[in-house]
């Protein structure tokens, strides 16, 4: 790819609403679950959010959030000077997210897109049972 096309192919990848969220979001409905999407008034802007149970949910896709940073940097031939601070800024930043949800009391589940799209029961079982460990554990308060 020449760089005009790849800043192309990289500015039409979408902040929110992405195939990976949507696919879990679809499957969360459909088992009746309901949600607040991408909510901003919640640090970091969770993809997913019970917000009753505290529970936030990100959908992370491998590249934009480093899935194996350190092995996989190195796959990155083009303008590394750009994208390898970018992704490890990603990182660092996803760390004090889940830091802070957690400090405020959140559970925080972060799926990465891979497993989203291979194994969406498996994520949704996580869901399900931090949903329902969650909603035990307010029944006995």
């Amino acid at each position: 790819m020449s760089r005009e096309q790849r800043s192309k192919a990289m500015h039409s990848v979408k902040s929110k609403g992405s195939k990976i969220e949507q696919k879990l979001k679809n499957e969360l409905w459909k088992r009746g679950y309901r949600y607040r999407k991408n909510v901003k008034s919640i640090y970091g802007k969770p993809d997913i959010a019970f917000i009753k149970l505290r529970i936030a949910i990100f959908c992370d896709s491998e590249f934009w959030h480093g899935y194996e940073w350190e092995k996989r940097k190195y796959e990155i031939k083009s303008n590394r000077e750009f994208w390898w601070p970018k992704i490890e800024h990603t990182i660092e930043r996803d760390i004090e997210v889940t830091s802070k949800l957690k400090e405020d009391g959140w559970i925080v589940l972060r799926f990465w897109g891979y497993e989203i799209m291979n194994d969406i029961s498996k994520c949704v079982e996580e869901t399900e049972k931090t949903i329902h460990s969650r909603e035990s554990n307010r029944n006995t308060l």
